[in-house]
């Protein structure tokens, strides 16, 4: 998900959308209709927003603490997995088949959204699937019950759910939802693309010039939303995201240790002992990328496409699996393709 847990949504943990399918007990609920927090924060919604005070109060009479949100929150299904583990839970054939299918259904409109926004089909698709399996999996979990509970009590991250509450708030006021009936993940994720409320309001699209901006029910919505995410955060149509690489030596570690935003030119890799899989221009800026294998590591450089996959989810294993899953998708589609027109 678009982030900043770390995006558009808890964008994620690293995990949303797999572990946002496990069952948990739902726990007494409390109101929050006279929480002193809760009030403070419905006076700051109509001084900033004009909201009407009668209006909130009663709308948060409504929502309800989820003691098993909270327990999530502090003991989070994902734990650090490995990457020989991580890819396992993405790259599977029946995300690659239902990565096929969901773009040979929505394949003008994600012809379409490529074109406006400059962005590759398959990231796109890709991108549906690793977080909600094409739209199975949205969440169950109602927003404004997962958001007030993370706001008000949650101390580690409550800043951070106040102002996602805010945003959620304004949202559903603009596009004309109601609070009460819309769910998502654990954290406040929602759509297909389980954008968190702050992301679905400065990058969703009203792609189907409805009027409305819909990332539940409007597979135009939902493409052109996914795609206008990764065109503002610098996605170069056509342009690579990741080779394989070898190293030697000991000096590759200093680069490692840079980051995994694009810091050094192929170049300067290869005169430390980082040699690409294939032949690539000198002056291309990379990040030299480590992922845990059983018996040995296995190196990556990723270029510009890679980061802004990390905009979405700040997690080099989450975008690896995006890339491969996209690849996967992309050569089983045009597989098809081909076979249709022999």
């Amino acid at each position: 998900m678009p982030q900043p847990i770390s995006r558009t949504g808890i964008f994620t943990t690293l995990l949303l959308a797999f572990f946002s399918t496990c069952s948990m007990p739902v726990t007494a609920v409390t109101a929050y209709s006279e929480n002193p927090k809760v009030q403070v924060f419905i006076d700051e919604m109509v001084s900033r927003h004009n909201f009407d005070k009668e209006e909130l109060t009663s709308l948060f009479s409504k929502a309800e603490r989820r003691d098993d949100i909270l327990e999530l929150m502090r003991k989070p299904a994902e734990k650090r997995l490995p990457w020989f583990e991580y890819r396992k839970i993405f790259l599977t054939q029946s995300r690659i088949n239902g990565g096929v299918t969901f773009w040979q259904d929505n394949a003008e409109i994600l012809a379409r959204a490529g074109k406006t926004f400059g962005v590759d089909p398959q990231i796109i698709v890709a991108i549906i699937g690793v977080e909600t399996r094409y739209g199975s999996n949205t969440g169950r979990h109602r927003v404004l019950d997962a958001l007030s509970t993370l706001a008000f009590d949650y101390p580690p991250r409550s800043r951070f759910f106040r102002g996602e509450l805010e945003q959620y708030l304004v949202l559903t006021r603009e596009e004309g939802i109601d609070p009460l009936e819309t769910t998502g993940s654990y954290a406040g994720a929602m759509g297909y693309g389980q954008f968190i409320p702050s992301s679905y309001r400065a990058y969703s699209v009203d792609f189907n010039n409805d009027g409305k901006r819909d990332l539940w029910n409007s597979k135009n919505d939902i493409i052109g939303s996914v795609a206008n995410y990764f065109h503002v955060h610098g996605w170069n149509p056509g342009e690579p995201v990741a080779i394989p690489a070898s190293v030697n030596g000991e000096k590759y570690r200093l680069i490692l240790d840079r980051g995994y935003q694009p810091n050094t030119v192929l170049g300067a890799m290869r005169h430390d002992g980082i040699t690409p899989a294939r032949s690539m221009p000198d002056q291309l800026p990379g990040a030299l990328l480590e992922f845990e294998m059983k018996d040995e590591p296995e190196y990556w450089i990723g270029f510009n496409n890679f980061y802004v996959i990390t905009r979405y989810n700040h997690s080099p294993l989450y975008a690896m699996a995006v890339y491969q899953l996209s690849e996967e998708i992309r050569e089983a589609y045009e597989q098809d393709l081909q076979l249709l027109y022999e």
